[in-house]
């Protein structure tokens, strides 16, 4: 994987994720900048006053040598090692000096040292097993080493900036993720009551937390909730009229044509119109009801099943089956009745026999599928067919219905979280599947 697509997979997909990391980087390139720039200008000032000490010691000591007294130049260098921790030794040809500086600091040391002292000044940090800071010297044509602590040239606590700049970091992190997180918990607040709408249900009220907007965004997301409960609810009451006032004219029409002196064959035909207006008017209700009305449970699809197929033998429908035991899901099982009834009515009324009710499962769905061998559905058509009032003449003969059949089945299975497809069946027909994810 190259870095581009790796740097692509590891960045987040989410706007919080996103503006974390953004934000993190910022914080990380600034510290180092921050950081860089004040070691350089620390350092540089140490290194400079190290670097002095250093000169002036050297300085010092090569005077006192040429011309301290004999009996009392052994004081004198005893003092330089007892108080100031600075020894003097003679060089040695053996000696190995410092061919190059372990880090910039002490380069700039050397550099500075060098420029006063002389380009022939060697530099070493260990001498006979010893830690310490080496700088030579000649007084006429003898070599000598003066040690110093490495402390006294190199404090301790020079990179005591880098545990603070990590640590401050550190910091701004943790109060960055803090508030991202605030603002994470109402965004997700809002996004599972979304989805919970979705699904046709009503969630409680939002709690109004976080910045202005989101807030504000509470009370926009509350309100919209309100109105469309209440929305839903005059559509309900208005929809449950509707089906009195139709209905009741309906049924003593039928009364009145059958109690008609008219001819059988007559009256069978009319009373056939009333029924299939009375069922048009049920499918207008059973699409509006597809998304409310009835709360989820844990139901067995395979026990619907066989209630369906129970059913359909009663009114002598030709149906066959094949359903496996599936375990319990988290259901509407009003709707998923209805909605296997619809797919069986539908093959029914455009299909041709044999029909065939098939419900199976697998490790993460469950999938109800009936069959037909009828003149089946061109592809271009599928997607057309799942509006509300859409029927294909042409590719099935029955021309009766509403064409809402197939509309409430793609209904519920959104619902519920799954999706309706019309494939081609082998050998001439349809297979209308409809895939449930499992709770």
């Amino acid at each position: 994987m190259t870095p581009m697509r790796w740097m692509r997979a590891a960045w987040p997909t989410s706007l919080l994720g996103r503006t974390f990391a953004l934000l993190s980087l910022v914080l990380v390139f600034g510290a180092i900048g921050w950081t860089g720039a004040f070691r350089y200008h620390q350092l540089e000032p140490r290194a400079t006053q190290a670097a002095t000490f250093v000169v002036s010691v050297v300085n010092l000591t090569r005077s006192a040598l040429t011309s301290a007294q004999p009996e009392l130049l052994q004081n004198l260098l005893r003092e330089f090692s007892d108080y100031e921790g600075i020894r003097i030794y003679p060089a040695d040809i053996t000696d190995q000096p410092l061919d190059a500086a372990p880090d910039n600091y002490l380069d700039m040391v050397m550099t500075r040292v060098q420029a006063d002292l002389g380009p022939s000044t060697r530099f070493a940090l260990i001498r006979d097993k010893r830690p310490g800071f080496f700088v030579s010297f000649s007084i006429d044509d003898d070599q000598y080493w003066a040690e110093f602590p490495l402390a006294r040239v190199r404090p301790d606590g020079s990179d005591q900036w880098i545990g603070w700049a990590s640590g401050g970091l550190a910091l701004s992190l943790f109060l960055l993720y803090l508030i991202v997180y605030r603002i994470r918990a109402p965004l997700a607040a809002l996004t599972g009551a979304a989805r919970v709408l979705g699904r046709g249900e009503y969630p409680g009220p939002l709690t109004l937390e976080g910045p202005g907007e989101l807030r504000a965004l509470a009370i926009a997301f509350n309100q919209m909730t309100r109105d469309l409960a209440r929305l839903e609810a005059d559509r309900a009451l208005i929809l449950a009229g509707v089906s009195h006032d139709l209905r009741t004219p309906l049924a003593r029409l039928r009364l009145a044509i059958e109690m008609s002196p008219i001819d059988p064959a007559s009256s069978q035909a009319m009373v056939a119109d009333i029924e299939e207006m009375n069922r048009i008017v049920g499918q207008f209700l059973d699409f509006a009801r597809a998304l409310t009305g009835e709360k989820t449970q844990w139901v067995h699809l395979s026990d619907l099943a066989d209630e369906v197929v129970e059913s359909c033998k009663r009114r002598a429908v030709p149906i066959e089956s094949s359903i496996e035991p599936t375990p319990a899901q988290w259901i509407r099982p009003v709707a998923l009745r209805r909605l296997m009834t619809n797919l069986v009515d539908n093959a029914l009324r455009y299909g041709a026999e044999p029909l065939e009710l098939v419900v199976r499962a697998e490790a993460h769905n469950t999938f109800i599928e009936v069959m037909d061998r009828g003149p089946g559905i061109p592809p271009d058509a599928v997607e057309r067919l799942r509006q509300p009032f859409q029927r294909l003449e042409n590719a099935r003969s029955n021309t009766g219905g509403s064409g809402l059949g197939l509309a409430i089945v793609d209904r519920i299975a959104k619902v519920h979280g799954g999706s309706l497809e019309l494939i081609g069946r082998n050998g001439g027909g349809l297979v209308a599947r409809v895939t449930l994810p499992r709770n």
